[in-house]
């Protein structure tokens, strides 16, 4: 019995360190496609007519939009913020002077924070 008892502190103290472990990945850069110079993301999204995606690691709500959209958000462009001066500039731009992210944009028109379903209805099922 008291074995029983002593298995189970290691137990939770080793599904804790995992659960930490994917957290980590799932806000980590490595989750993301990999981020592109902002204006070879323009151009490689203007050519395929696809939503270009401004993110930054750590960031919960680019994280939710990522999830959201699984395997078809690959088909986006997606550009990391804190990578590329340029494309911090634009996101500041129509944002007040604010880095906002995720910043998306799709033709000529940014949207900011948003709705997964919106951004999913402009990619290829």
């Amino acid at each position: 019995m008291i074995l029983l008892v002593d298995g189970w502190p290691k137990l939770t103290s080793t599904l804790g360190a995992g659960a930490l472990l994917v957290l980590a990945w799932l806000l980590s850069p490595w989750f993301f496609p990999r981020s592109q110079a902002d204006a070879t993301a323009r151009e490689q999204a203007s050519e395929a007519d696809v939503p270009l995606i401004y993110w930054r690691a750590g960031c919960v709500y680019c994280l939710r939009l990522r999830l959201a959209l699984g395997r078809t958000g690959n088909q986006a462009v997606w550009v990391d913020v804190s990578r590329d001066d340029d494309a911090s500039a634009r996101v500041r731009s129509v944002n007040d002077g604010n880095e906002t992210v995720p910043t998306v944009f799709v033709g000529g028109t940014a949207w900011v924070n948003p709705a997964p379903s919106a951004v999913r209805s402009t990619l290829a099922p």
